[in-house]
């Protein structure tokens, strides 16, 4: 009888793309919900070799020691993180078990699937209504989903029970500061550049609570009525085409 190694899974650290059917290895390999990815020699796949067909080597259970064959895996985020693999999608750990071959930085394994998922923060939306349809597809695959924090990580949806009460907090507290800043940047004052139809660009220099003052680059400045100024979501910018005296 073969006695195995391990009576658990290893535990690794992979990084994955999303797109409309799911998550993806880095080189398209399709990742199903509540499925386990078994490994399978590529190399040993015909190719042409000097215009004739010939097997690479011949097929074998992925991985073996003298081949690149298997799912492979990190020991940590920070080796992924140093070796760039983390600006191509969404990190987390995962449950490798089989033949596990090991190596100094990592794993290759036969079989794979996923423990966690750990998502950067700037990757999250703003919107709640945005964000739980995302979330929702993250965890089909039956794992807990966390938020990648300065210091800690931040459970936001756990297998199971749904949302975590940390994570939404922390998410809350997050798009509360966020339209704070929306909010002052919305703000008309002194300093803030205005696009005036037929003028130019000019410069806020003072205001009341019914009129705007503002220096054009000739050195006029014009009297507006403030409520004829308004923010462009689009160009990103204050503008005005109302009615102007000049003072």
């Amino acid at each position: 009888m073969k006695i195995p190694d391990l009576i658990s899974p290893v535990v690794g650290c992979r990084v994955w793309q999303r797109d409309s059917n799911g998550l993806r290895s880095l080189n398209g390999e399709a990742w199903l919900p509540q499925r386990r990815l078994a490994a399978a020699c590529r190399a040993s796949t015909f190719g042409v070799i000097v215009g004739r067909a010939e097997a690479a080597h011949g097929a074998h259970d992925a991985p073996r020691m003298d081949c690149t064959c298997g799912v492979y895996a990190a020991r940590d985020i920070e080796h992924l993180h140093t070796m760039g693999y983390t600006q191509h999608g969404i990190c987390g750990e995962v449950y490798l078990w089989g033949t596990v071959v090991e190596h100094e930085l990592g794993w290759r394994a036969q079989y794979t699937s996923p423990k966690n998922f750990l998502l950067p923060l700037e990757m999250l939306p703003i919107s709640m209504g945005m964000l739980e349809p995302r979330l929702k597809k993250l965890a089909a695959y039956g794992c807990d989903i966390h938020v990648l924090g300065e210091e800690r990580n931040v459970p936001l949806w756990i297998r199971g029970s749904g949302f975590d009460a940390a994570g939404l907090d922390y998410l809350i507290e997050r798009s509360r500061r966020y339209h704070d800043r929306r909010r002052r940047e919305r703000t008309l004052k002194k300093g803030d550049r205005v696009a005036i139809l037929g003028r130019g660009i000019a410069v806020v220099e003072h205001m009341s609570d019914k009129q705007v003052c503002v220096l054009l680059w000739n050195r006029n400045v014009l009297r507006l009525s403030r409520k004829e100024i308004v923010w462009d979501e689009g160009n990103m910018r204050w503008e005005s085409c109302g009615g102007l005296n000049r003072q």
